[in-house]
């Protein structure tokens, strides 16, 4: 018996005397859970009991204004002088009005299965079954989603494809020797995983181009350096080997391949992958788990790089293998986007594995994919190409293909969980069994449309075969000549179609034409007839109809983009455009897809604009197709200054708080630089030496610190104590030479008074001339 929540004595009996015994583990979780649950339940009913409907006449027309909209098909429903609008309404505001249940029409959602073979029981047959149902019907409500259940278990022996894509420039010399020699182990660590097991092999450089590849006629038939007796003419894509069980084939087949070389860092891996996956025949992909496996020491070239070369035509999706299986559209079309990529890898049910030299942002971007760091000299492939397959099997993700127009499909996780456009669940044993609920809507009526559903890198999908009920089946459709409408007419689901437009009961004209005016207007806006209170609407110049309960709407004048109704992407609906999926604008002239705004790092812009009209919309004085450039901005050397005081040195008014303060700045110590961006002060007077490079964002960088300041020679206290003591003693002695000069100059003042004085008295001695007149 099930707990009750009010806890009546027969349910606690069940369960225990204890009201906590109601939920024996997690107790206060189960319980949230459990209101979560009444919650949504709640919603979802308040939901369906809105109908939010435009004057409707009709019962098709009723059940098409909403899910929760129902009609009531009684005969003596409406009262004398009510329109039949009354009819459509909510099932529980019909009933409360009084219309018997019976009469109640309200299309359900249904599901019927076509095929629905049992899943298989674990073991390797020649039929697997990992996908239950496998065809199914719905007949949907339009705007009421309908949800079933969709099983999954993992077959033992289910056969796997390994296609060994790996880049042969220079730098790939010492893996190539080591993975000539692992093949066989490669693929026998396969088969006993899975019983089955065939692998292949191809080999990529890049563009014989410039700037890609020296086009110079030597250097395009030996690119390697002088020293290198063996090399591969430059080459964008070989496939070299077809999918096969012989590990000795691709042993023999691995070992004549030798290195060859490029220009610059970055690689053709995107063009190499585009091959792979779509030349299907050529590689021999079968019914089966499909692993690529790319092995590469760098980066890659994007849609767009082309045009460095002179390259303006994008690339086009397809096979394009020559007799010598090369690429023969290597310097004719552009690199594929990451978004082409992961879309035909998707398609084609390809899960790639990246053994590479160190973590790439790739794998984010491609669902289904693992990545793995290989060792300096690919050592460590076997065992990293058997763990990203465990992985990937184990992880399970649920998705569509393309979907018909107005339908939408959400899952919710085998756990449980809340719905996303993906279903996902990890770590899948063999032989267990897994359940996704899967929920389709169509919010408007279509006629029979397919898609498939189905767990990424299987083959095995289910079809949906998805329609519209937007017809009403009533039991009195048939009712002709009928009294109730005076033998004028016919009942159609409770309503009155009469034969002749004249007859309108025993309606009062003028209330009659006053409901097709619009606040108090142009009875029918000028487009129509007004009938029984019901406006019939003309035709538009195009041909179509006008409509609308006053003739208000019509699908010929919406915004126009490159002289396209809609931009030929959406569908024009009262004068506004309605947008198929992945547009959007007033004219769907934008593109939602964010594919052509993301930058080498993975960020949107470089985290610098917005991405609007798949195009970037940079912000900051940044310019660029993905905002990496800025021909105004300068290195903030003064303005960080602190930060590298205290990022580099523990050091600085931002000590306490360093990371708080300078968390736009990742730094790297370094013992030498090759170059100085900025040369600061410190708070001590040492001059601190750093290069800035810029980040995604704005005034992020990275920074590297050289870890020894230039500090100015601390002071010689000897000598300025020496020299202190001798300017004393030295302006001493001046003041000494000084007062001594002053006394010096008195004295000889006073000498020279008293020499002149004695002078006098000798003078008076001698002269007698005088003397006896006195």
């Amino acid at each position: 018996k099930k707990p009750s929540l009010a806890g009546s004595p027969q349910g606690t009996k069940s369960i225990g005397n204890s009201p906590h015994q109601f939920y024996p583990q997690h107790n206060k979780l189960d319980i949230t859970l459990y209101v979560l649950c009444l919650i949504s339940v709640f919603v979802l009913a308040f939901s369906e009991e809105e109908c939010v409907k435009i004057s409707v006449t009709s019962c098709d027309a009723c059940i098409k204004s909403g899910p929760g909209c129902v009609w009531c098909q009684d005969v003596n429903f409406t009262k004398p002088g009510e329109l039949d609008t009354v009819r459509c309404d909510t099932r529980s505001a019909l009933l409360k009005r009084g219309c018997p249940e019976v009469k109640l029409i309200n299309p359900p959602s249904s599901m019927q299965f076509i095929k629905n073979k049992p899943l298989s029981d674990g073991q390797a047959k020649k039929d697997l079954v990992q996908v239950q149902p496998q065809e199914i019907t719905l007949d949907l409500r339009p705007g009421k989603p309908y949800s079933f259940d969709l099983k999954f278990k993992r077959a033992q022996g289910y056969p796997v494809d390994l296609y060994y894509l790996m880049d042969l420039s220079y730098s790939m010399n010492d893996d190539l020797k080591n993975v000539k020699t692992l093949g066989i182990e490669l693929l026998n660590r396969l088969k006993q995983i899975t019983g089955s097991a065939r692998i292949g092999f191809g080999s990529f450089v890049d563009k014989t181009l410039l700037p890609f590849t020296d086009t110079n006629e030597e250097k395009l038939k030996k690119p390697c350096p002088p020293e290198e007796s063996e090399c591969e003419p430059a080459f964008g894509y070989k496939h070299v080997l077809s999918l096969t069980d012989n590990g000795e084939q691709f042993k023999n087949m691995v070992s004549q391949q030798r290195i060859s070389g490029n220009l610059d860092a970055p690689e053709g891996s995107l063009d190499a992958i585009m091959q792979v996956v779509t030349c299907e025949n050529e590689i021999g992909w079968g019914n089966s788990t499909r692993l690529l496996v790319l092995a590469t020491d760098d980066g890659f070239h994007m849609a767009g790089d082309g045009k460095l070369a002179g390259i303006l035509e994008p690339n086009q999706e397809s096979c394009q293998l020559d007799k010598k299986n090369m690429y023969s559209k290597s310097n004719l079309w552009d690199y594929p986007s990451v978004g082409q990529i992961a879309r035909k890898l998707e398609e084609k049910n390809i899960q790639p594995i990246f053994a590479v030299t160190e973590k790439v942002e790739l794998s984010k971007l491609i669902p289904k994919s693992d990545v793995g760091v290989l060792s300096g000299d690919s050592s460590n492939v076997v065992n990293l190409i058997v763990d990203a397959y465990n992985k990937l099997s184990s992880n399970i993700i649920v998705t569509h293909d393309t979907l018909p127009e107005h339908v939408s499909v959400t899952y919710t996780t085998c756990q449980g969980q809340s719905s996303s456009d993906r279903g996902i669940c990890n770590n899948v044993n063999i032989g267990q069994e897994v359940k996704f609920t899967v929920t389709v809507k169509a919010s408007k009526c279509i006629d029979l449309k397919t898609f498939t559903i189905g767990p990424l890198g299987f083959n095995e999908k289910l079809t949906v075969k998805v329609r519209t009920r937007c017809q009403c089946e009533c039991d009195n459709i048939r009712n002709n000549a009928s009294e109730h409408c005076n033998r004028q007419g016919s009942v159609v689901c409770g309503t009155c179609r009469y034969w002749k437009i004249t007859f309108c009961c025993s309606f009062d004209e003028a209330a009659l034409k006053a409901q097709c005016r619009k606040d108090n207007g142009t009875e029918c806006e000028g487009r129509g007839d007004c009938e029984c209170g019901v406006c019939k609407c003309h035709l538009t110049e195009g041909g179509s109809s006008y409509y609308g309960p006053h003739c208000e709407c019509d699908d010929e004048h919406c915004e126009k983009y490159q002289n396209k109704l809609c931009g030929g992407n959406g569908e024009c609906k009262c004068g506004r455009c309605k947008c198929k999926d992945g547009f959007e604008g007033t004219a769907c002239q934008c593109q939602k897809s964010t594919e052509g705004c993301i930058a080498r790092t993975g960020a949107v812009c470089h985290g610098r604009g917005k991405c609007e009209c798949n195009q970037c919309v940079c912000e900051g004085g940044y310019k660029g197709l993905k905002c990496e450039t800025c021909h105004t901005c300068t290195l903030p050397c003064q303005q960080s200054g602190s930060c590298i005081e205290c990022l580099g040195f523990k050091s600085g008014p931002f000590q306490k708080n360093c990371q708080l303060s300078c968390g736009h700045l990742v730094p790297n110590i370094v013992d030498k630089l090759l170059k100085s961006d900025c040369r600061v002060k410190d708070q001590e007077g040492c001059w601190m030496s750093f290069t800035m490079k810029e980040r995604d964002g704005f005034n992020n960088y990275t920074v590297n610190i050289l870890k020894d300041r230039e500090c100015p020679e601390g002071p010689n206290v000897g000598a300025i104590v020496g020299g202190s003591l001798a300017a004393v003693a030295l302006i001493g002695l001046l003041l000494l030479l000084l007062i001594k000069g002053i006394i010096y100059a008195k004295d000889l003042k006073e000498w020279r008074k008293f020499e002149k004085e004695q002078q006098r008295r000798q003078w008076a001695k001698v002269c007698t001339i005088f003397i006896h007149y006195t």
